[in-house]
């Protein structure tokens, strides 16, 4: 009997849609030579969706008052930080995944978790581990990242299991056997399914991998960690359906080259994506910040022309950041430059025109740069008063006050609109020295909140009056 050709099908990196052909642009979300060939036979064409198993499902509907609810027990990971955006631990039967650029400390934090929640399970009944399936390097060198981190010879080595290896059928043997209380894999763009066409990190090796590691998961009840890397556009390499079948998404941000890392949850069933955990890298892995608020404040020369300090709130923790801005003469023919680095480009642009039209303080013709200290990435729209203001101290070659704080958001008519959660950021600017705070006219303080000792308050209604306020001399027209 002969036997079945495998046939072609091209699949969209960016949103998995399939085609019979190769084409350009992809029809379904439009991207650009997203589409690559996998070769799939029928057998494994067809048996391609039952690869794994299915939720369990009610026989009948039943009324949701009906339904028994069963109390979830979290798993505390070791790192607080990692346990305040999973909303208290890992939640028994989800999927994670971790991504984040290239050095920036993924494999790092993770053996990190895998070790303190080794750790935490040696002893108890049963005697859990937790399982690292290690899919990028062996398990000699995977030896001596946690030797350098501290977990090797320690109380970790017992309840701690590694598995070197790429196959997830081998992978999901193993952690059945014996459920982990813990199943790290490392990464899901490397590791592969047995019969598939395709090499590791294509769209239907990445998505088929996810499901049977997510029907694993379900099943038994055991927490998987995924480590995903992302594109140059900061995106999480494979299809976006990847996203859609894991329960949580955490991002791990940060500059390379500098300490202070931020993880973010993109996602959370679980939990809620408001929150952020702020690390820093050491000689001994990923550490918890004690004071987050100053951790992004750069080096405290607050006293040079085009710095602003102002208050954000990421989730329920205010961060005081340190908005840096230079304007110089334009070079070159073209355009001036707009460059950012932790900040939105389109949002300087729209506050540069603002300052023209609305500030007193003209800039469109001349280059301006702007960027955040630490390397935070920052969007909430209370930075805009500091950035305009860091722009204008640039142009006017005068400093703002070294202890003057700055929130608030400028409209496109030049009024300075009130933010949320005023009293906790004012609180962390006079804990860390600050005395006077430029706030939107129309803010609400909490109710019967008292005003932090120590701490003076300037309001200002337009972006001209927080202009004239900050540097105590009226506007007029600057070229």
């Amino acid at each position: 009997m002969a036997r079945a050709k495998a046939s072609s099908e091209y699949g969209c990196q960016t949103c998995a849609a399939t085609f019979p052909k190769w084409e350009g642009q992809c029809r379904t979300c439009g991207a650009w030579n997203s589409l690559v060939e996998t070769l799939v036979a029928p057998a494994e064409r067809r048996s391609r969706t039952r690869a794994g198993k299915s939720l369990p499902v009610n026989a009948e509907p039943v009324p949701l008052a009906a339904l028994q609810t069963t109390q979830v027990s979290r798993r505390r990971s070791g790192l607080a930080e990692v346990d305040r955006l999973l909303g208290g631990g890992l939640v028994p039967g989800s999927v994670l995944l971790l991504g984040g650029e290239p050095g920036i400390g993924k494999s790092t934090l993770v053996l990190q978790m895998a070790g303190a929640l080794a750790v935490a399970v040696a002893g108890e009944p049963g005697e859990p581990t937790v399982l690292y399936a290690s899919a990028e390097v062996s398990a000699a060198q995977l030896q001596l990242r946690a030797a350098r981190l501290g977990l090797a010879g320690g109380p970790a080595d017992g309840a701690l299991t590694v598995l070197a290896g790429t196959d997830v059928a081998a992978i999901i043997t193993a952690a059945s056997s014996a459920p982990p209380a813990l199943l790290v894999v490392d990464s899901i763009q490397t590791v592969e399914v047995d019969g598939l066409d395709g090499p590791p990190g294509s769209v239907g090796q990445v998505r088929e991998s996810a499901i049977q590691l997510g029907a694993f998961a379900r099943e038994l009840g055991v927490p998987v960690l995924l480590v995903g890397h992302v594109t140059k556009d900061g995106s999480l390499a494979g299809p976006r359906t990847l996203e859609h079948l894991v329960d949580t998404v955490l991002m791990l941000e940060g500059d390379r080259y500098g300490s202070l890392r931020l993880l973010r949850a993109l996602k959370n069933r679980h939990g809620s994506t408001e929150e952020v955990g702020v690390l820093e890298m050491t000689a001994a892995g990923l550490a918890e910040v004690k004071d987050t608020a100053a951790a992004f404040l750069g080096s405290g020369r607050r006293e040079a022309p085009g710095v602003a300090v102002a208050a954000v709130l990421e989730g329920s923790r205010p961060l005081l950041v340190e908005v840096q801005a230079l304007v110089a003469p334009a070079g070159g023919i073209g355009p001036p430059r707009r460059t950012v680095a932790g900040l939105d480009a389109n949002r300087l642009a729209l506050l540069i025109a603002v300052l023209a039209r609305r500030g007193g303080v003209d800039v469109s013709g001349r280059d301006v740069y702007a960027s955040l200290a630490g390397g935070l990435a920052v969007t909430e729209p209370a930075l805009d008063l500091a950035l305009a203001l860091a722009v204008a101290a640039s142009q006017r070659d005068q400093a703002l006050p070294a202890d003057m704080l700055v929130c608030g958001e400028v409209s496109l008519l030049g009024e300075v609109r009130p933010v949320r959660g005023l009293d906790r950021r004012l609180r962390e600017a006079a804990r860390l020295g600050f005395r006077r705070a430029l706030i939107p006219a129309g803010s609400v303080r909490q109710a019967g909140a008292p005003l932090p000792d120590g701490l003076e308050l300037v309001s200002a209604a337009t972006l001209r009056e927080a202009i004239e306020a900050a540097f105590g001399v009226p506007t007029g027209t600057s070229g």
